[in-house]
């Protein structure tokens, strides 16, 4: 095999390894379900519009960086003004809603040469059952896996290098399954249902292939007064492999307007986060503190999140809250 191939499957299986850092990692995923579930499109009635930026382990060179903008909305039966935008709801009763939700996704990824730069349309179905919602999510995706040539320095000139493609199309899909109620949700979704392999060239290498990755996510709201609510959730992720990691959270509300929370990642970090509503919009970052020799090189990992969120109290499930 060419040394020049040799040299990209290492930063590949870097990648494609652990799934983990296959798929993206979120730590404020609980702000943004649509991320990893699609049948979470238009599941609250919103419209959603969320930017997400994630730089992993600082100081380090060639470290992950992810960046996603998302879109998300209910297909109604009427249209309604903005009103209302509380991250906190009282109000029990269910109000008028079409049963389609649509959603995309548009995302960069970054680990050493590596990138992938793609796009996800989703379309979701949810049924009403009483003061309960079922929901089902279909997303077909699509992105373009590169290498770049700058990050990837030869010795000499290699003829087959010079004549290999540094970058290819990759088509897939996601499902997705989610439940909620007034407090409780859970959810189940499938990412990369095609398993596509890896293709350099002419030849297609099946040992680097994507791997057919698994999310269960749950969370509830307790009140403990008219101004305090404590969500503790939990994420599971596995793959075809049986890699498992999971994330133990517990956030708490204040007054509204303002939500702090730790959690805790068993691949070993501890995450610290907390955010801000101003009218229709949400403001979150969060820091990851690795529990690892890894600190001693690095200034943690960094996400933030902006979120705009539009629609009237008429125009969602009044119950439904995710914030």
């Amino acid at each position: 095999m060419k040394k020049i191939i040799v040299m990209s499957l290492l930063w590949v299986s870097i990648l494609f390894s652990g799934q983990a850092q296959q798929m993206p990692l979120y730590s404020q995923y609980m702000m943004n379900g649509f991320l990893l579930n699609p049948a979470v499109a238009g599941s609250e009635g919103y419209t959603v519009l969320n930017l997400t930026a994630r730089e992993q382990w600082i100081g380090l060179p060639s470290s992950p960086k992810s960046h996603a903008i998302s879109g998300q909305t209910r297909i109604l039966k009427n249209s309604f003004i903005n009103k209302g935008h509380s991250i906190r709801l009282h109000q029990k009763s269910a109000s008028r809603s079409g049963k389609i939700g649509l959603g995309g996704y548009i995302f960069n990824d970054v680990i050493g040469p590596i990138s992938r730069t793609g796009f996800q349309a989703t379309y979701a179905y949810h049924i009403r059952m009483k003061r309960k919602q079922l929901s089902f999510g279909l997303s077909a995706v699509g992105y373009q896996f590169s290498l770049n040539e700058d990050k990837i320095k030869l010795d000499e000139v290699d003829p087959f290098w010079d004549n290999t493609p540094k970058s290819i199309f990759i088509p897939d899909a996601n499902f997705g399954v989610y439940y909620t109620m007034p407090d409780f949700y859970c959810g189940l979704s499938v990412s990369q249902l095609f398993q596509s392999a890896l293709r350099l060239g002419e030849r297609s290498y099946a040992e680097y292939r994507t791997l057919r990755n698994y999310n269960l996510m749950a969370g509830y709201d307790y009140s403990v007064n008219d101004l305090i609510t404590i969500q503790p959730s939990f994420l599971l992720k596995t793959n075809e492999k049986m890699m498992v990691q999971a994330d133990i959270n517990t956030k708490v509300i204040f007054g509204d307007q303002y939500w702090g929370g730790l959690s805790y990642r068993t691949a070993g970090a501890l995450i610290i986060m907390g955010g801000v509503q101003v009218d229709r919009y949400f403001f979150g970052y969060a820091f990851d503190y690795t529990l690892s020799s890894i600190m001693k090189h690095s200034y943690g990992s960094h996400e933030l999140m902006v979120v705009m969120r539009l629609g009237d109290n008429a125009r969602r499930y009044r119950w439904l809250n995710r914030f």
